[in-house]
């Protein structure tokens, strides 16, 4: 298995959610076992000197990731939520997607100053989503050692987003 293998599993549909957009199909890499556990080994590799203390997914596509990333590094999961999914406290963000707007929210407990966190999502696109993500994590005082994403659309020009971030991508679509 190899990154090309993820690549080609990946499925482009047109028109989704609206006219223009060419979403990103993940799902034949989660359907695939060996492809999937390559995924998750990939990203392990990539933050496992990291010694993060928790992995941050964001709704809903990163807990996919985040989850069985956060077993394999033997590390604490925490979900940033779209808004009114998360039962306690909350701090939250509102943001632009490329298609829209949208609230993120994280549990005011759910970190504190220090705690090395590690922050995934499946798609880097206009980076809206993850700037929100980050706000929220610093606003907690939390360190964030590393950006991960399955997949970047550089021409959507979101690593502008991330100047100060260490952040990697599995894949990027030029």
């Amino acid at each position: 298995m190899s990154i090309q293998d993820i690549n080609s599993a990946i499925r482009d549909v047109i028109d989704f959610p609206k006219p223009g957009i060419v979403f990103k199909d993940i799902t034949p890499v989660l359907h695939d076992p060996k492809l999937f556990c390559e995924v998750i080994d990939i990203f392990a590799n990539n933050c496992r000197e990291k010694k993060p203390d928790y992995i941050v997914g964001l709704d809903a596509r990163g807990f996919i990731f985040g989850a069985p990333l956060a077993i394999k590094l033997g590390c604490g999961f925490i979900p940033v939520r779209k808004k009114d999914k998360l039962p306690f406290h909350t701090l939250e963000k509102s943001y632009e997607l490329e298609y829209g707007e949208a609230t993120l929210e994280i549990h005011k407990d759910a970190l504190k100053p220090g705690d090395k966190v590690v922050i995934i999502d499946d798609l880097l696109a206009t980076g809206g989503t993850i700037s929100a993500a980050i706000e929220l994590v610093k606003q907690l005082g939390a360190d964030i050692i590393s950006v991960e994403f399955l997949m970047e659309l550089a021409f959507l020009n979101g690593r502008e987003k991330l100047k100060e971030q260490l952040f990697n991508a599995l894949i990027t679509v030029d």
